[in-house]
């Protein structure tokens, strides 16, 4: 597996970006009244995945932890809101489609035909990171937000498009960032 698979994330190929790919938010929340956050215990459906430091799920909750702070909250043992995290990732291929100019040279069989077919260029994983964001005193999720990309297998590149891909999903977020004198 690669030097893993999460952030969903989010941390993209060379020229692409992350995608926001939802927001959902509870109606009817003050968001301005959450004042702490902390992260709940992160548990593996696939315990393989993280047995390697360079998982990215502590530049993940790192990037949610910057954003929140630059929001006004403060990390608590006891918070008004708890942060949940999902990754998921997937195995892809890219493909690309044969063209006329790569068939074979045809020299006189009869019945030859020549069609176009897929032809695998790479492989890569792609990462899925969710964030929700749960009431502690209700116990209700108030905001959920998930990003998709490329994940890279270089842990700065990881690590950098992680935050970029939280980035992104948080300047969906009700509160914005508080100006800094």
């Amino acid at each position: 597996m690669k030097t893993l698979l999460f952030a969903l994330l989010l941390s993209l190929a060379a020229c692409t970006a992350t995608n926001v790919e939802s927001v959902n938010e509870a109606p009817g929340v003050n968001f301005a009244a959450y004042r702490t956050y902390n992260f709940l215990d992160v548990s593996a459906r696939n315990e393989a995945a993280f047995q390697s430091p360079l998982n990215g799920v502590e530049e993940l909750k790192s990037a949610i932890a910057t954003q929140l702070e630059r929001r006004g909250y403060q990390r608590a043992e006891q918070p008004d809101v708890w942060v949940n995290i999902g990754i998921v990732t997937q195995q892809r291929v890219q493909t690309r489609e044969t063209t006329v100019r790569e068939a074979p040279v045809y020299l006189g069989q009869r019945r030859y035909a020549w069609r176009s077919q897929e032809v695998p260029v790479r492989e890569y994983t792609e990462g899925t990171a969710t964030v929700e964001l749960v009431d502690a005193a209700r116990n209700e999720q108030v905001w959920e937000g998930a990003v998709a990309g490329v994940l890279s297998d270089k842990p700065e590149a990881l690590s950098k498009r992680i935050e970029a891909a939280i980035e992104d999903l948080f300047e969906r977020y009700p509160v914005k960032p508080q100006q800094q004198p």
